[in-house]
């Protein structure tokens, strides 16, 4: 049998390109009929596709601004108890359709409606919302900001070393935020080609939101396309419902299916256990096997072998006292060991793609004929060849995305002036971050944003937090002790993190704006727009919790806030320099850097059969920190993708998305009510809990007695 190439499609249409030489013709003649009918986009085909200010509309930004401050509200809320934002993309995407939909139900009974409601307006809106409430999480008030504050500096773990604090006040949050939030949407915009259409990253979140707004909006169309919506609709469902059921198990710590130990009570321990969530075993069905192994792989590197071994040296290695989450202890090893793989991988990709960005641009100066292929114009898509294997889906979203350019000089000079602005700036409202410190800021975080954003395309986490730890540690080790390190260190950290936070973000909605025929200029406005929203609402929701509650902060209160006291501890050590840290994790993390570029270079090296069989450090990172747990679970839904595709490949092509979308935004949307119950104070009625025999049996006496 010959073999068979994989081929990711994000809108599933491939069904039948590489099916095994000795199909019949009676199959290959189905395959190729069902195929016409297997479009995402045939539904669509018949409506125009408004022009990119058409899709910005007064109704859609009164909508954004009711949807942000609620979900600014919920984030914020999150941000200050547990310190674990989940995404609310696909309930701002299901609630923006509810809320224009009832709009213009209105005003079509009035006779006042001008503009019917489009998808397009509907991913405008998902865009400024997400904008607007990622502020609550890369503004630090869970963390950095409220880290740098007089009260958190007395009850932080060094109190007595370093008493340097400023406290909150909405006036400087406001500007702060203003001037370092602004960055990061310049920083990757001129890749949005290369992230989007050239490497055909999933960001398996916005993929599935693109979904979720074109079923949304397909009244009619296709026959084979209504089927895949049905799916999309039955899969969203029993996600949604069966995050739900899981609810009403997980009345306290360690409770419920999510804490399930599979593999037995030791592998629970060190992460390894199937947490039953719908959402990763649908984010497993629509990555690449490849990204699904690698996080496998680096799961079991890390917590199967690495973190056992180096708990053995407790007391040679690091303080015996300490405990795992320390960052004088294992968690040290953790933070600095991932984040050398993940720049190491990133730098590479970077420095890569930028060759061959420079390349192509020398041979276009060499061959004048080539340049109508980069000229935008309003049809570019007879300039895609018949022949190629592009779908019908990806050509029209290819031309759609491709025919509103953004000026590079427009990019270019936003790059430069806010850069400008900001350095002249943030030393006024931290004079203890130099404008030297933040020259170096911005000159790597371009690598640094490419990296979260890269990796959050393969893989649907961002890690932004550990880019901000990064730039802790390097600042605040250049400032010192006697320059105020520590709120230098943790201001780094906020202009780090908001800038690749920001970046991340975009691409992921650029990703939603592909699949939804979205003009990236009129997604870029609407993040603009959502992004000053950001500013002014987060600063204002988090100032009212603050001055409300006066046990905010505080270690058993309603808002505990515990990543504050973790920053400022960082931010501490990060003073004190890299000796501090555990014996050999410099070392480790040197080689581990130097690892990950070594595998990049042996998989650009070998053939592609062999290639495909070569682990990505990226992905394999990424478990390093956060645990293998939700790594069973992708390869659960890489396991169910294979199977389908060995029984049916064609079936599997087709419904693979919708399924995968279906899970995803089913969780994703339960996200907000299991978040409104929880403001709202109710209880779990029933705490699911899994113990050892000798535990059991120690409880079970000292009940009877």
């Amino acid at each position: 049998m010959e073999q068979e190439t994989e081929e990711w499609s994000l809108d599933g249409e491939c069904i039948s390109d590489h099916v095994n030489a000795d199909d019949n013709k009676k199959e290959e003649k189905q395959g190729e009929e069902e195929e016409k009918e297997i479009s995402e986009e045939k539904i669509f085909e018949s409506e125009e596709v408004p022009y990119w200010r058409e899709q910005l509309t007064m109704r859609g930004f009164v909508v954004s601004l009711v949807l942000s401050v609620l979900c600014t509200f919920v984030v914020m809320k999150l941000n200050l108890t547990i310190g674990i934002i989940p995404s609310l993309t696909p309930s701002a995407g299901l609630l923006s359709f509810f809320f224009v939909s009832v709009w213009t139900k209105f005003a079509k009974a009035s006779g006042l409606l001008k503009q019917p409601f489009t998808r397009q307006e509907n991913t405008v809106i998902l865009t400024c919302v997400v904008a607007s409430s990622g502020i609550a999480f890369s503004g630090g008030f869970g963390s950095y900001l409220l880290g740098m504050s007089e009260d958190i500096a007395k009850r932080s773990e060094n109190a007595g070393a370093n008493q340097a604090y400023k406290n909150p006040a909405i006036a400087w949050m406001i500007g702060f935020l203003f001037v370092v939030s602004f960055r990061g949407l310049f920083t990757l915009l001129l890749l949005r080609k290369t992230m989007i259409i050239d490497l055909k990253l999933t960001y398996p979140s916005g993929t599935a939101t693109a979904f979720l707004i074109n079923s949304l909006h397909a009244h009619q169309g296709a026959k084979f396309a209504k089927k895949q919506i049905r799916v999309f609709r039955k899969f969203l469902s029993f996600s949604f419902f069966w995050g739900f059921f899981q609810w009403f198990f997980a009345a306290g710590d360690n409770c419920g299916f999510e804490s399930f130990p599979t593999f037995g009570l030791k592998a629970y321990k060190y992460r390894f256990y199937f947490d039953f969530s719908a959402t990763y075993v649908g984010v497993g069905l629509i990555s690449p096997h490849i990204v699904n192994i690698s996080l496998l792989l680096g799961g079991i590197l890390s917590w199967g072998l690495m973190w056992p071994l180096i708990e053995t040296r407790k007391g040679d290695w690091y303080p015996a006292e300490l405990p795992s989450n320390n960052i004088r202890s294992l968690q040290g090893y953790k933070i600095f060991i991932s984040m050398s793989m993940i720049l190491g991988d990133a730098l590479y990709n970077f420095f890569k793609v930028l060759g061959q960005t420079l390349l192509g641009l020398c041979y276009q100066f060499g061959h004048k004929y080539l340049r109508a292929v980069l000229i935008p114009i309003k049809n570019p898509l007879h300039l895609i060849p018949q022949s190629s294997p592009l779908s019908y889906n990806e050509r029209r979203q290819t031309q759609f995305f491709l025919k509103d350019p953004i000026p590079t000089s427009f990019t270019l000079g936003g790059y430069i002036a806010i850069a400008a602005i900001s350095t002249a700036t943030l030393p006024h409202v931290f004079p203890q971050l130099k404008w030297y410190y933040i020259m170096i800021i911005y000159t790597f975080s371009p690598v640094m944003a490419f990296a979260n954003s890269y990796g959050c395309g393969l893989t649907d986490w961002s890690l932004a937090s550990n880019y901000g730890k990064l730039a802790i540690f390097a600042i605040g080790a250049w400032a010192g002790a006697a320059q105020n390190g520590v709120i230098t260190g943790l201001a780094a950290c906020g202009v780090m993190m908001n800038i690749v936070s920001t970046a991340s973000d975009l691409m992921q909605n650029l990703k939603t704006g592909y699949l939804t025929l979205t003009s990236p200029l009129s997604l870029f406005v609407s993040q603009m727009i959502g992004t000053a929203m950001g500013c002014v609402i987060s600063p204002c929701v988090f100032w009212l919790l603050y001055r409300a509650f006066d046990g905010l902060g505080h270690s058993g209160s309603e808002y505990p806030a515990p990543y504050a006291y973790v920053y400022r501890d960082m931010a501490m050590l990060g003073v004190e320099g890299i000796s501090n840290l555990p014996k050999n994790c410099f070392l480790l993390s040197c080689v581990f850097f130097s690892a990950a570029i070594f595998i990049n270079l042996i998989k650009d090296t070998v053939d592609k059969k062999r290639a495909q069989f070569i682990p990505i450090p990226m992905a394999m990172a990424i478990p390093f920190y956060i645990g293998p747990f939700f790594t069973i679970d992708m390869c659960v839904g890489s396991l169910i993708m294979f199977a389908w595709r060995r029984k049916n490949r064609a079936k599997a092509d087709a419904f693979g998305t919708a399924v995968a979308s279906g899970l995803i935004c089913g969780g994703g949307i339960w996200t907000l009510p299991g978040s409104i119950l929880a403001l709202s104070g109710a209880k779990q009625p029933i705490c699911m809990k899994f113990l050892s025999w000798a535990t059991n049996a120690n409880i079970d006496k000292f009940l009877k007695s």
